[in-house]
């Protein structure tokens, strides 16, 4: 594939961050985009250290027009990979106008911007949380959508506004990608996830408790229909899945059609077989309590892979062991704190 200049929105970000070094390895001339208002400053330098050479950066909201404008008057963008957006879901039950706001609003105005300006291949940044509780695992891309949450729903929105414009205008390449359980951090250990707050998610609150930030681990449920009778979920590692954007980018230019995938690993891991490995990795002891079930969660939540396979020839490459590993690198080094 030949070089293209990308804009990333949002690339200061957990994924983000990882998918610009995935960009700039397959040879690709990156600027980011990012309000820093979910991420920090210091990431920027320390992707710089990583490739050895400034990083591109331009401070702006993906809601502001005239900034985008001047970005891509500037730039000449050839493509977007757009991760810009909130993405907790208990925040946006919480927030529901900041989610419909940022998430919304700022891909109409990216996509805007970006048909004045004659860029119409973009990489969207979507959720296997479209699925809601699915019918069926693992679950392939034919599910229904289920918007449980104004996450959620958000997602959906996004997705069925790229579907409606695409089939409007077949100058558009659009490949929408559907996330399943991204862990892990990049292998120099120098970005890697690190929440503010509590986290929403497993391994990075594992990480926590690992590192002694909080006591223990809460386990929900221990009685459903599993192997251990914890809940199963599809972790993929972040430097496979900001793989996964390069070929979705590839595929594009390649092929001028869009696509939709998921990208997991196709196969699951309980909470305890993630607590196992993480104290493998870490060697610490793990403390962690079993709680009620929470509602809404499923036993069994693994992505169906195989479309991702055929479409963009993804399969993933890291394991379990190699996530936990990678994220105490990163959460017990000196550089921790870095992105969310």
């Amino acid at each position: 594939m030949a070089k293209q200049r990308v804009l990333l929105t949002g690339g200061a970000g957990y994924i983000g961050s990882h998918t610009y070094l995935a960009l700039v390895d397959a040879g690709h001339e990156v600027t980011i985009l990012d309000s820093f208002a979910n991420a920090r400053q210091s990431v920027i330098d320390r992707l710089g250290r990583i490739i050895g050479t400034e990083v591109d950066v331009i401070e702006a909201d993906v809601r502001d027009a005239h900034a985008l404008g001047a970005a891509f008057a500037a730039g000449r963008f050839d493509a977007v990979v757009h991760f810009a957006a909130l993405k907790a879901v208990s925040e946006s039950v919480e927030k529901p106008l900041d989610y419909f706001d940022v998430n919304i609003g700022g891909l109409t105005t990216l996509l805007r911007v970006m048909d004045a300006h004659d860029c119409r291949r973009l990489v969207f940044s979507s959720s296997a949380t479209v699925y809601g509780v699915p019918d069926e695992t693992p679950t392939p891309e034919t599910a229904e959508f289920r918007g449980m949450n104004p996450y959620g729903q958000t997602k959906i929105m996004g997705e069925q506004i790229l579907n409606w414009l695409s089939a409007s205008d077949p100058r558009w390449a659009i490949g929408i990608l559907r996330y399943f359980n991204p862990a892990g951090a990049h292998g120099s250990a120098m970005i890697g996830e690190d929440p503010r707050d509590i986290p929403n998610n497993l391994m990075p609150f594992i990480s926590k408790v690992a590192k002694g930030e909080l006591p223990k681990i809460s386990v929900f449920g221990d009685d459903y229909d599993t192997p251990d009778g914890t809940g199963v979920r599809d972790y993929i590692h972040v430097e496979d899945l900001a793989r996964g954007h390069v070929l979705s980018l590839a595929r594009l230019f390649e092929s001028g059609e869009g696509h939709l995938v998921n990208l997991g690993t196709g196969r699951g891991y309980s909470v305890l077989e993630v607590i196992a490995a993480y104290k493998r990795a870490s060697n610490r002891d793990l403390a962690y309590e079993i709680a009620p079930r929470r509602p809404g969660d499923v036993p069994i939540y693994v992505a169906a892979a195989g479309k991702a396979a055929d479409v963009l020839g993804f399969r993933t490459e890291k394991t379990l062991d190699e996530m936990c590993a990678s994220s105490w690198a990163w959460i017990s080094g000196p550089h921790s704190g870095g992105t969310d």
